[in-house]
């Protein structure tokens, strides 16, 4: 049982190196570590405010971005129906403008017709009463050959003469 019980110096010996220890510890090496727990825990608590100021910058960043965005789709919205618009207007004015031009057009077409109508019918009067001359022409030559049928035409257009 010697070997399971240790000595009185043993014990002595153990303890009063362990109170060396612990002074010697409590001396140059608990300062240290406790001031780099409390500069650790101060740099956590840092950290943490930091990530608190940096997620509420974050939110507000968001929030800010939504309505920019929400503007800027309004302003795309705005833009979009003033160039539907412009360009409904523009259609329109070239529907009004190629309406008017046909118009005229037609309106020139028919004014052409009716003048080539006009100097047709004029040409035609101009062959058809040249026509009748020659043609009463040759009827009077032929039947005023003789003297009795001059005689009985003279006397007649005096008789429509003196009728008249």
């Amino acid at each position: 049982m010697d070997l399971l019980t240790p000595g009185l110096g043993l014990i002595f010996w153990q303890f009063v190196t362990f109170i060396a220890v612990v002074v010697i510890l409590a001396k140059f090496a608990w300062k240290p570590i406790l001031g780099a727990l409390k500069d650790r825990e101060t740099s956590i608590e840092d950290a943490l405010s930091a990530a608190e100021k940096a997620k509420s910058e974050m939110e507000n960043l968001k929030a800010e971005n939504e309505k920019l965005l929400a503007e800027a789709r309004l302003e795309r919205d705005k833009i979009l129906k003033e160039a539907t618009a412009a360009g409904n207007k523009l259609k329109d004015d070239a529907r009004d403008e190629a309406g008017k031009i046909s118009a005229k057009m037609l309106e020139d077409a028919k004014n052409a017709i009716n003048n080539e109508k006009k100097a047709a019918l004029a040409d035609i009067k101009g062959q058809v009463a040249s026509l009748s001359i020659e043609i009463a022409e040759k009827l009077l030559r032929k039947n005023l050959e003789d003297d009795k049928a001059q005689k009985s035409l003279v006397n007649e257009f005096i008789k429509d003469l003196n009728n008249n």
